[in-house]
């Protein structure tokens, strides 16, 4: 049995106030999602965490299933130009990597955490998940993991939506997965 006032405690120690409980039967997972990544996304096949160096869908609703507690981050950002969601997503990725490592030296086995964006934690990736430089900073993003992110957020009342362009606010979501 997961101790959410547990996990809570420490993500509000860490300074993570905008959070909501999930479970895995929640995450929308669809096929469209991988289609989107093999044809419209650049880091398809250069990135050891995106696809096609990840699972198949059938085994992504698998994963997801067999976790009943499920945090959902969100994070709100403006940013001046395109490129500075970069920077910006990878200092909040790598501080999410020690709330999940806090979250499983607290007794949690199974957390798992799935980045707000792409892994990033290199500047260059070789693209393949065998010979990545930080296999234990590396995390798959929601979407590589065929999650539909804009339908699993919207059932839970999040704001999303596609921005036409940088002056609007983004609202960016990561996942951790506790049992």
């Amino acid at each position: 049995m997961v101790e959410k006032a547990k996990v809570e405690a420490i993500m509000q120690r860490q300074g993570y106030a905008d959070f909501r409980w999930i479970g895995g039967k929640d995450i929308v997972t669809a096929q469209w999602v991988r289609m989107k990544c093999a044809f419209g996304c650049g880091s398809y096949g250069k990135k050891g965490t995106c696809p096609p160096n990840t699972p198949p869908l059938t085994d992504c609703r698998q994963f997801f299933i067999e976790y009943d507690h499920i945090v959902i981050l969100h994070f709100e950002k403006k940013v001046d130009k395109p490129e500075d969601r970069f920077e910006w997503s990878k200092e909040v990725n790598r501080k999410l990597l020690d709330l999940e490592r806090e979250v499983f030296l607290s007794g949690f086995h199974k957390a798992f955490l799935l980045f707000m964006d792409e892994c990033e934690q290199c500047n260059d990736c070789s693209g393949l998940r065998e010979s990545c430089k930080n296999p234990s900073m590396s995390r798959p993003n929601p979407e590589s993991l065929c999650m539909d992110v804009f339908s699993t957020i919207r059932r839970q009342g999040y704001p999303i939506e596609v921005l036409s362009d940088y002056t609007k606010t983004m609202n960016r979501y990561a996942f951790l997965l506790v049992e």
